[in-house]
């Protein structure tokens, strides 16, 4: 698929519609949350750090006269998952686009409150539990959209099951956050699967940077180095996600990324998956194991 040079220019009006956008306070995400800000969408910047998530909110208001939303969102805690839920469906009656782009990268070993091994419990999990929360307003939003940020070290991910917390095991931070990365995939294609079953007309996609420079990587000393040789910028690196979430030939399950060499760098274009990626009797357990350690039912039809 061809995108032709696709840029934040191509992004139509998006005046009446409601976005939210995790992680919005740095990086992908605020690139993310700038553009579709930019293009009148009323936009929430749902930051874990709220200082920063000022900051992010002042940037973009004085570049542009929107409507932004900040609320804070710790997806490491699912307390503060149902409590951004709960607020946000008390002062919003529709929801346009999910955007589950918050993440968190190689760090020490460390678990959420929950108990949950860290990169998995934010970048899959909190997440998990945040759409189903948010599904009954999403799923009754006309056209609405769930993309999921996934990364190409979804390619280094095996989800271990017996272990998923690593308690058993030495702890890898990579292969971790490839796990984490794998299961934004699965995730994406059970939703769809699961949606597709009742009917659902919800598009749900994926989309991953590439090699983008962002503080994600501040606890690798060899990304932080090679970021300014091979890095492309945060602003290119939100596009796959922006096409992902407002181009019109964009159908449920499909992936995003650069169109460069190894999908690194450029302009956004469909791309393919691993093999592991796509086995779905796996992505169905994680789904079941997910509801089971979030105690969150994912309701996809009538309750």
């Amino acid at each position: 698929m061809k995108t032709k040079k696709w840029n934040k220019n191509n992004i139509p009006d998006q005046t009446g519609r409601v976005i939210i956008v995790t992680g919005a306070s740095s990086g992908i995400g605020f690139e993310t949350a700038k553009a579709l800000a930019e293009k009148g969408g009323t936009v929430v910047l749902a930051v874990r750090n709220t200082d920063k998530g000022n900051e992010a909110y002042e940037k973009i208001r004085s570049a542009f006269p929107v409507k932004l939303v900040l609320m804070p969102l710790d997806l490491a805690d699912l307390k503060s998952v149902k409590k951004f839920a709960a607020e946000f469906k008390a002062n919003f009656d529709r929801l346009d686009l999910l955007i589950n782009n918050a993440g968190v990268m190689i760090p020490p070993y460390s678990k959420t409150k929950d108990g949950f091994e860290l990169q998995m419990g934010t970048n899959h999990l909190g997440h998990f539990a945040l759409t189903a929360l948010l599904f009954d307003l999403i799923k009754k939003t006309p056209n609405s959209r769930i993309v999921n940020v996934s990364s190409v070290a979804h390619k280094w991910g095996k989800i271990d099951f017996s272990d998923i917390n690593w308690e058993k095991r030495k702890y890898k931070p990579m292969q971790a956050y490839g796990d984490s990365k794998l299961a934004n995939l699965y995730f994406t294609s059970e939703l769809k699967r699961n949606a597709e079953k009742v009917n659902q007309s919800v598009i749900v996609a994926a989309a991953h940077p590439g090699w983008s420079a962002t503080a994600l990587q501040r606890h690798s000393s060899v990304f932080s180095f090679f970021n300014n040789f091979l890095a492309q910028s945060p602003k290119m690196g939100a596009l796959p996600t922006l096409y992902a979430a407002i181009a019109n030939d964009v159908n449920s399950g499909d992936f995003f990324g650069p169109s460069g060499l190894l999908e690194w760098r450029g302009y956004p274009q469909k791309v393919q998956s691993n093999e592991l990626s796509r086995d779905a009797s796996v992505a169905e357990k994680l789904w079941e194991v997910s509801e089971n350690l979030t105690k969150i039912k994912f309701v996809i039809g009538k309750k």
